[in-house]
């Protein structure tokens, strides 16, 4: 097919474009100039464009026909004006751009999280799925549960004798973490399996669901020895939101700096599984599961290696370079 990638620099996207080029797959994609010099993507096409603007995604496809468009376009930050500018208005844009271009099915990486939105990425996000679904281009919306990199923060300070930090008992949350190549796959198999098509599909990896807990015992299993764990009151964080969005009515900037620390809770106290709203609660075996990447042979090779390729940017909570 002749495919037409949105956000293919980026953490995931990097990874399905090797795997649609392997698969054989004529692969585009739209990049900004910049990454066009500094992350070239081999064997796809590179177009130079700017996705939060129409006339130059339209520029940078003009007169081409695609069979399909794989977007893994996500916001850096989670704050709302960048959410609502890439997760929904970037994504708008290539969807107006590959109905023209011919496009009959468009694969979107979406989030396990939308279940129940009360952040602005998420609202963005399912604005977005709500017009693609209304498009008539036929549709696989895939919503993945917890990234490994999102997992990876904490490991090089407990192999240097840190504690292991979790909110509340480290019980709280699960999650069924599946590994960049693994989605990239999934990912794939959306365009080639009509079964996957106008479906909302949530993904998890591999076997049961781990939580911060059992994460910190696999990390015991590599060093050796127990790992100490820290627990943090999940009240915390709420009172550190509340009081940066008070502050932020005087200084914008630190309203922004809430929202980010309101994403931390979130994602502190809502599993990354799916929701059965009928009884309220996560469902891990209603989480469907993918691929052969562990978490367990993830941290190993983290453990050995470091964060190289696996830098969490403007999302980490806890990073390499954060003991507290």
């Amino acid at each position: 097919m002749r495919v037409l990638v949105a956000g293919g620099t980026g953490y995931i996207g990097r990874h399905v474009v090797r795997e649609l080029v392997l698969r054989g797959h004529d692969v585009s994609c739209v990049v900004r100039r910049e990454a066009a010099v500094t992350e070239p993507l081999a064997g796809a096409d590179v177009r130079c464009g700017e996705v939060t603007d129409l006339a130059s995604v339209r520029a940078a496809v003009a007169s081409q026909r695609f069979d399909a468009v794989v977007s893994c376009l996500a916001t850096r930050t989670g704050a709302p004006a960048d959410a609502w500018r890439v997760e929904h208005q970037a994504n708008l844009n290539v969807l107006e751009v590959a109905r023209s271009a011919g496009v009959q099915h468009f694969v979107l990486l979406s989030a396990i999280c939308v279940q129940r939105p009360r952040l602005a990425f998420q609202h963005a996000k399912l604005a977005f799925e709500r017009a693609l679904m209304a498009s008539g281009v036929a549709y696989s919306i895939v919503r993945p549960t917890a990234f490994f990199k999102s997992l990876a923060g904490q490991v090089p300070a407990v192999k240097r004798g840190k504690p292991f930090m979790v909110f509340g008992d480290g019980e709280l949350t699960a999650c069924k973490p599946i590994s960049e190549r693994d989605l990239a796959r999934f990912l794939a198999d959306c365009l080639e399996h009509p079964a996957k098509h106008n479906q909302v599909l949530p993904i998890g990896g591999p076997g049961p669901p781990v939580s911060p807990r059992q994460q910190a015992a696999l990390l015991s299993e590599l060093r050796g020895a127990p790992v100490p764990v820290r627990r943090v009151p999940v009240w915390l964080l709420g009172f550190i939101a509340a009081l940066l969005g008070g502050l932020g009515r005087w200084f914008p900037g630190l309203a922004e700096k809430a929202e980010l620390v309101r994403i931390g809770r979130y994602y502190a106290t809502e599993s990354m599984l799916a929701f059965d709203a009928a009884h309220g609660r996560y469902d891990a075996e209603a989480t469907p599961s993918y691929g052969h990447d562990t978490l367990r042979d993830f941290y190993a090779r983290v453990w050995s290696e470091g964060l190289s390729g696996q830098e969490l940017g403007d999302h980490a909570l806890f990073t390499k370079g954060n003991d507290t």
